[in-house]
């Protein structure tokens, strides 16, 4: 009689069933959405592209407005002054680079720096009114660089001086005072002292020298500020009364005249 030996039917483990069944569900997945998976692996590499192709193309403009700017900065600085014409024709050229990078490429690091170029060349043109423009662009445009919104401020300021707005001048300088980190408040009082004075105001004056002196006693101005309230406060003392003379005894050694 013989004997046959049963072979126990071969199973898989608990765990490793699962796994099996997972995987088998995960390909089944993959082929069911193989092509919005594609697609979106499409569309993935498609925004990579267009981030890295806006990050390149706002570097070139960067490049380019940088280039702009430095030419005509050497055009604003190297005119001639023995040749008018050159001169003249240095700084035409100059407002003209500095209008390109401010058009074509407002959004640049480049363009502020361009816009106050832009007005600092217009008031050496003389051109009062396109300087206050380009200063007042700025103020609209890049508002948030406070590095040099005061110094934008401090020369909107002195072209209103030479256009004979007292007013719009004072507001100017007023407004340095309010902008938080501005390096050139010391200049704004001295401007407001001085533009009091010519107002006849001169206890405005006064206030505005001694703010000067007492919060920047450092500025290269504070000693010219002592001097002129000296001069103001010698002004408003009034002169002492000169002492009244009385008339000489007449000399017994000599005899009146009949």
């Amino acid at each position: 009689m013989s004997y046959r030996i049963k072979v126990p039917p071969r199973t898989l483990p608990v765990d490793e069933a699962h796994l099996v069944s997972g995987l088998e569900h995960w390909m089944l997945g993959l082929a069911n959405y193989r092509w919005s998976i594609l697609v979106g692996l499409v569309l993935l590499l498609l925004m990579g592209g267009g981030i890295w192709g806006v990050f390149w193309y706002d570097a070139q403009n960067a490049s380019k407005a940088q280039e702009l700017e430095r030419e005509a900065t050497v055009h604003l600085f190297t005119r001639a002054a023995n040749d008018p014409q050159k001169a003249a024709a240095n700084l035409k050229e100059a407002i003209a680079l500095y209008k390109r990078v401010v058009d074509e490429y407002p959004r640049t690091p480049t363009a502020p720096l361009a816009q106050f170029s832009l007005g600092n060349a217009h008031l050496q043109s003389n051109d009062l009114a396109s300087a206050i423009d380009a200063y007042n662009r700025f103020i609209s445009m890049y508002g948030a660089h406070v590095s040099l919104l005061g110094l934008v401020h401090q020369k909107l300021g002195y072209a209103y001086l030479l256009k004979g707005d007292l007013d719009q001048a004072a507001k100017a300088y007023s407004t340095i005072l309010e902008i938080s980190g501005a390096m050139n408040r010391d200049y704004a009082l001295f401007e407001l002292a001085r533009l009091e004075e010519n107002r006849s105001r001169p206890d405005e004056a006064l206030k505005h020298y001694q703010d000067l002196m007492k919060t920047y006693p450092n500025s290269p101005l504070t000693s010219e500020a002592a001097m002129r309230v000296k001069v103001i406060e010698a002004k408003k003392t009034p002169d002492p009364l000169p002492a009244a003379t009385t008339p000489a005894p007449p000399n017994p050694s000599k005899p009146s005249k009949p």
